[in-house]
């Protein structure tokens, strides 16, 4: 499943029943908890970086990039939006961009 997939998936369970979705339940829930539970995830992927389990990392990483999406779309953000932040940056050193910002 590709993330643009994903993130059209979950943009069609934004109006489905919590009790039937879970991706529904996680956005009623707010924005506050997505993000939340989208930090969760990211240090269980930090854990499994250190700890060297390559297929548990792989695991981790695909629960990480699904609750940015449902983060994201709880700020009512797209995945466009932020693929054409990330097209803006292309050919820009990182050195430099980050020096940009601050």
């Amino acid at each position: 499943m590709t993330l643009s997939r994903l993130a059209q998936t979950i943009a069609a369970r934004q109006g489905a029943d919590p009790e039937s979705s879970w991706t529904a339940r996680l956005l009623a829930m707010g924005p506050e908890k997505c993000a939340e539970k989208f930090g969760e995830e990211a240090v269980e992927a930090i854990i499994e970086a250190v700890k060297g389990d390559r297929d548990r990392l792989v695991s981790e990483a695909a629960d990480v990039l699904y609750h940015l999406l449902v983060m994201l779309t709880s700020r009512g953000i797209s995945l466009a939006r932020v693929e054409a932040e990330l097209d803006r940056r292309a050919g820009q050193s990182g050195l430099a961009e980050k020096a940009s910002r601050g």
